[in-house]
């Protein structure tokens, strides 16, 4: 039997990268996928197309993720189409770099917004349902500069700082009924994010790694796998670091 047969998941920012590799990887799994992005154009479409390839039930759905209300009507739409949710993985997230001096409000709220408040709406609106269910695994997409900061990021680090303490809180809270809630802390990844580096930042980057490369979305997915999954029916509030060694 398949890891996740039978079961459903709700991945936030899924149409491509990081989101996309778990999606992949849960529905090889058996896991029904519901998928959310900003807009679901023709890559979107592409992507539900390859999930469903899989053998098992697949939608995106366009939501802006950072609004309250626009994420407790989808997730109604994707209760009334998939009948349940058994996991959820708070993917969503941007970046809008700059040094504290020279960084705009904007730059601030947007990065808060889309990459923390998109993850509180989301487990607001989720756990009644897994509530209900007695089970669940809520996943946070943190970051390693979420725990170690990085000059530049400010909101950045901020933001995947507050999933940390908000995937920690919520275990806490609700972990007697039977739902987990952890938070995955990737390094260096390739992926659309990155690939706008240049050669000199990149081999920087691949300095500070012990194991002397960048990670791969699908080496993110694996370990997202495990903590959807009954292998990880223990652990709850915990931070994985996927990063090569880097912050250690």
């Amino acid at each position: 039997m398949k890891l996740l047969e039978g079961k459903t998941a709700i991945i936030t920012g899924a149409a491509r990268g990081i989101g996309k590799a778990i999606a992949l990887k849960f529905a090889s799994e058996g896991c029904n996928i519901a998928f959310t992005d900003l807009a679901i154009d023709e890559n979107g479409k592409a992507t539900e197309k390859e999930i469903e390839s899989l053998g098992v039930k697949a939608k995106g759905y366009a939501s802006n993720a950072a609004s309250f209300d626009e994420t407790h009507q989808v997730v109604k739409e994707i209760v009334k189409e998939f009948g349940r949710v058994d996991i959820l993985v708070n993917n969503a997230g941007i970046t809008k770099d700059g040094l504290m001096l020279r960084m705009s409000e904007q730059q601030w709220d947007a990065v808060i917004t889309v990459n923390l408040k998109s993850a509180f709406n989301f487990i607001h609106a989720c756990t009644p349902i897994m509530m209900r269910q007695k089970s669940g695994s809520i996943i946070n997409m943190s970051s390693v500069v979420g725990v170690s900061g990085n000059a530049g990021q400010t909101n950045y680090s901020a933001s995947k700082a507050g999933m940390i303490g908000l995937a920690k809180s919520i275990a806490k809270e609700i972990g007697s009924r039977g739902i987990r809630a952890n938070a995955v802390a990737p390094g260096f990844i390739e992926t659309d994010m990155t690939q706008v580096l240049t050669e000199e930042q990149r081999a920087k980057w691949t300095e500070m790694i012990p194991l002397r490369r960048g990670g791969s979305p699908e080496e993110v997915a694996k370990v997202c796998l495990f903590l959807a999954s009954d292998l990880s029916s223990y652990v709850s509030g915990q931070v994985i670091h996927v990063c090569g060694g880097m912050n250690t």
